[in-house]
């Protein structure tokens, strides 16, 4: 579904990216580690077109991207971001910020979407009038997912999507990503600085340091400290949350 070959990305006099490459089937999940400034966020920023500074290759189920994308890729492809206070206008109800996906892809059954849309990320129906300061993180979280579906993609993009959460939400969050990509079958590239987190729902991991994917690993031999690259045994030994994941 996913295939990135020799991805670069500069800001200026910044090789942010260098060279790195990876593919994710259809239906699996990638998770690309590292510390902040690693470049893990700027791959995934490329990858959605939020950044058209980029040279390499990338496919998205078959079809090269090129630096201007049309409407398909952006219903093909949906990002979750970090804050999801930050991702949803303070003055808009969950309900405009539902419909509005639905707007822009001309999507019709608003109503019916929307309904369906909270009762897949567990939100009550009378969520919908509420504003997002009148929701708690993992709600607002929980709406930013909802929102992301709306278009009906086959590929999410999670970009830290649980890091500004308790770790008991955490867990919920990352648990209703795997079963909504288990019920919609679909595609997820995850990108955080917690190992625990990417183990849990990625079976491969890529490491990143310095703009190099210095690693590609499984969850598997990631627990089992089967690891080959100093840094990345550096970060296993660092991740205490590991070991409860």
């Amino acid at each position: 579904m996913i295939e990135i070959k020799d991805l670069h990305v500069r800001f200026g006099a910044v090789h942010a990216v260098r060279g790195i490459g990876f593919g994710v089937p259809r239906g699996g999940s990638f998770g690309i580690v590292g510390e902040s400034g690693s470049g893990k966020s700027t791959v995934l920023r490329a990858l959605s077109g939020l950044n058209p500074d980029w040279t390499g290759t990338m496919k998205v189920a078959g079809q090269a991207l090129t630096r201007n994308r049309g409407k398909d890729f952006f219903r093909r492809v949906q990002m979750v971001f970090q804050d999801p206070y930050g991702s949803l206008h303070p003055r808009q109800t969950v309900d405009r910020a539902l419909a509005e996906p639905l707007i822009v892809h001309g999507m019709d059954d608003h109503e019916k979407r929307i309904l369906r849309a909270l009762a897949e990320v567990a939100l009550p129906p009378a969520t919908r009038f509420r504003f997002p300061h009148q929701l708690s993180g993992g709600q607002r979280q929980r709406v930013a997912i909802a929102r992301a579906l709306m278009a009906e993609p086959e590929v999410l993009l999670l970009d830290e999507p649980t890091s500004a959460l308790d770790v008991s939400v955490q867990a919920e969050v990352l648990n209703l990503l795997a079963d909504l990509q288990e019920r919609r079958d679909l595609t997820y590239v995850l990108v955080s600085h917690n190992l625990a987190v990417v183990a849990h729902l990625c079976p491969m991991v890529g490491v990143m340091q310095g703009g190099e994917m210095v690693e590609q690993v499984s969850a598997a031999d990631l627990r089992a400290g089967r690891t080959v690259h100093p840094h990345t045994t550096e970060l296993r030994r660092l991740s205490t949350e590991l070991e409860e994941a």
